[in-house]
């Protein structure tokens, strides 16, 4: 899924890089299944303010500290197939209930592929003054403020 979204923008990272940022925060990280099949994932994990992974390399094992209140919107991926169904808001739904249940303060991310009005739509602010180094030319970097949705939403159940 994830080269099929990022390919054409030169952002793959690889399988190895994707496991290590899955194994840094695993209850933060979420599957997509429509009936039996995958189709569409998150990645978050918790990261400082105005930080973000390093798409050349893993994620290393963090030093023990307190955690940031900032969780990192790595990748948000629905197959191409089931795109404009509102599955993408249904990730975004739970990942933002959960966020909010483990004391996040925050969520950021980094727009890719002129993807701002997107997520400009669902409350995300650009921080103009942060250029994502590696992300594309018009990477942008963006966050908003963690609010607990009406009711939880469960990325596993199958949708229509």
């Amino acid at each position: 899924m994830e080269s099929h979204a990022y390919t054409e923008l030169g952002l793959t990272e690889g399988r190895a890089a994707l496991r290590s940022r899955a194994d840094a925060s695993p209850a933060t990280c979420f599957v997509l299944d429509v009936g039996s099949r995958q189709s569409g994932y998150v990645l978050a994990l918790p990261y400082p303010p105005f930080g973000y992974p390093d798409l050349e390399r893993a994620e290393q094992p963090a030093l023990p500290s307190l955690p940031p209140r900032n969780l990192h919107l790595h990748d948000l991926v629905v197959v191409e197939r089931l795109r404009g169904r509102g599955l993408g808001r249904r990730l975004l739904n739970h990942l933002t209930w959960t966020a909010t249940a483990r004391g996040f303060e925050r969520i950021s991310l980094i727009a890719v592929g002129r993807s701002e009005p997107f997520w400009t739509a669902r409350g995300f602010t650009a921080h103009p003054g942060i250029s994502p180094d590696g992300y594309g030319a018009n990477a942008v970097y963006m966050s908003r403020t963690t609010v607990e949705p009406t009711k939880r939403v469960d990325a596993r159940v199958p949708c229509p």
